[in-house]
């Protein structure tokens, strides 16, 4: 994920920031406990498409 890319990107639901789990190929955002796929390098910014994130992945 290009560092820049990820600097301008906010959660659509949100506006809040993300961070990238490059392991699960994900963008997160913790305040609306969603991760967005990241598929062919390109981030798939839609709420329906995104999972919710559990407690422990929170590490909460």
């Amino acid at each position: 994920m290009d560092t820049k890319l990820l600097e301008l990107l906010v959660c659509p639901v949100t506006k809040g920031p993300l961070t990238y789990n490059r392991d699960k190929q994900e963008l997160i955002s913790r305040s609306a406990r969603l991760a967005y796929p990241v598929r062919d390098g390109l981030p798939v910014m839609l709420e329906n498409e995104a999972r919710t994130l559990t407690d422990e992945e929170l590490g909460l």
